[in-house]
């Protein structure tokens, strides 16, 4: 293993994750047998078979997946040394990787936008996912930071609130309890509903809130996306409890309304997390510290437009203990 090079654990790495030596091929520009002989000088240097060959699909060995994770470790001390270079140097410079669940995509990339500007030697890679893909990927350490709308119970993590994520019951605008005030959860739950997949954090949420109050949900339809389910509180289906950050610009004013519901807004909160033990990047850390400063970034109320027959009396304040870290074991 003393004779291993950078390039054959590069070849390696990209193998691994990608799970194919031809697109490893592809992404290091580099040809196929090319590939091949890294792999293969690399399989005679540890002494053991890396991969298994199963139909046209590779997976690692037991050793592979030891080697990919130390693989991992290595190169991401190589960046995080780069950037401390850069930084040393006066520059902000190297790579960003963020993993984003759905819900959030509707204002990240207006944060990344004047990010991007403040650091353009930054390069910014964004993996969008549902909350579920986006927890595997914080457990397996594949990305810098993960922005999430629920604090991540399930992985062990760090995770600092940024921004305020309050949900919000959505109906169309001639719904019969648009004009109403002070709707309790008892009659709402006599509306039918649209909800997200299982594993949601905000239907997760809105669960909750009814099981605290022994009331069921009555689900018309579930659906897996916030756009369709804005399409079919349009078309009159339902309604449907969504994070305001969802409600963007091409929901015109006269089409949906906030319904003032008691329990509502759920207030909860955007969190950037990464898992226990690991000590963030420069780049990374230079991120948190942005998104500290997300509430002057992004508009208190961004659908303020769509707000009709109610008025949400609602300012985003943190309390000062969700200022501090969150660690779960």
């Amino acid at each position: 293993m003393r004779h291993t090079t950078l390039r054959q654990l590069e070849v390696f790495e990209a193998s691994a994750r990608l799970g194919s030596f031809t697109r490893a091929a592809e992404e290091l520009h580099l040809s196929q047998p090319t590939v091949s002989m890294q792999i293969k000088k690399l399989t005679a240097a540890v002494g053991l078979p890396l991969f298994e060959q199963i139909g046209k699909k590779i997976y690692l060995t037991e050793v592979g997946r030891a080697l990919n994770e130390f693989s991992r470790d290595i190169f991401e001390k190589f960046s995080r040394f780069e950037m401390i270079t850069a930084d040393l140097k006066g520059l902000k410079q190297g790579r960003l990787r963020l993993g984003v669940i759905t819900t959030a995509k509707y204002f990240i990339p207006r944060l990344l936008g004047s990010f991007c500007r403040r650091y353009p030697g930054i390069d910014v890679s964004m993996k969008v996912s549902n909350r579920e893909r986006i927890l595997e990927r914080l457990s397996n350490n594949e990305d810098d930071l993960y922005i999430l709308g629920q604090l991540p119970e399930e992985v062990d993590a760090i995770a600092e609130p940024f921004l305020l994520n309050p949900l919000i019951v959505l109906a169309p605008a001639d719904h019969p309890l648009a004009r109403q005030r002070n709707i309790s959860l008892q009659r709402l739950s006599e509306e039918p509903f649209l909800l997200r997949e299982r594993g949601s954090g905000t239907r997760k949420a809105t669960e909750q809130l009814f099981a605290q109050h022994n009331l069921k949900i009555k689900m018309r339809m579930e659906l897996g996306s916030n756009e369709a389910i804005k399409q079919a509180v349009l078309g009159g289906l339902g309604i449907s409890v969504l994070s305001r950050h969802t409600l963007a610009l091409d929901v015109a004013a006269d089409q949906v309304v906030i319904l003032d519901v008691v329990g509502f807004p759920i207030e909860r909160h955007w969190y950037a997390a990464y898992p226990k033990g690991k000590q963030p990047s420069v780049v990374a850390d230079v991120f948190l510290n942005y998104l500290k400063q997300a509430q002057h970034y992004i508009s208190d109320t961004p659908h303020q437009a769509a707000i009709t027959a109610v008025q949400v009396k609602h300012r985003d304040k943190t309390p000062a203990r969700a200022k501090k870290k969150v660690v779960f074991n």
